[in-house]
């Protein structure tokens, strides 16, 4: 009975001592990102325009226009014996100018992957990886817009 009690006492107070997770998404972001524009690589740049469409909302005042230059390179990082691949270091690289404070910024992710023998489940993999790429970039963006 002791520790019954004791247990529901230690609840009640962990329960209502203001606890709230720090990454709850009840936030919401103080500006909208109106227009963007895109040159560089295309396959990237389509993930990133999914990924800061969200961003965009016409009741905030607070209007940001974005110019993002994408590249991405697939280098070759090692070879076997035969000559065939094993290795690729994939690179993806955006320079963001954020147009109401003609700030620059840069974001680059690079990842190593190794080489398939069935080159449609190599490609399926590389576009995955660019749309990881496009996530954590897009992210990196908006955490940088917030800040400022």
């Amino acid at each position: 009975m002791k520790n019954n009690i004791i247990i529901l006492t230690l609840i009640f107070l962990l329960c209502s001592c203001g606890f709230t997770p720090i990454y709850q998404n009840n936030t919401k972001a103080n500006f909208s990102i109106e227009q963007v524009t895109y040159t560089g690589d295309r396959e990237l740049n389509n993930f990133l325009k999914s990924n800061l469409n969200q961003y965009k909302d016409e009741k905030i005042e607070n209007k940001i226009y974005i110019e993002a230059n994408s590249s991405f390179k697939k280098i070759i990082l090692s070879k076997n014996k035969v000559g065939e691949v094993t290795n690729y270091q994939l690179e993806a690289e955006v320079i963001i100018l954020i147009k109401p404070s003609n700030k620059k910024i840069k974001i680059s992710e690079k990842k190593i992957m190794e080489s398939k023998e069935d080159k449609f489940e190599e490609a399926r993999y590389e576009r995955t990886i660019k749309q990881n790429f496009a996530s954590s970039i897009s992210n990196k963006l908006v955490s940088e817009l917030i800040i400022n």
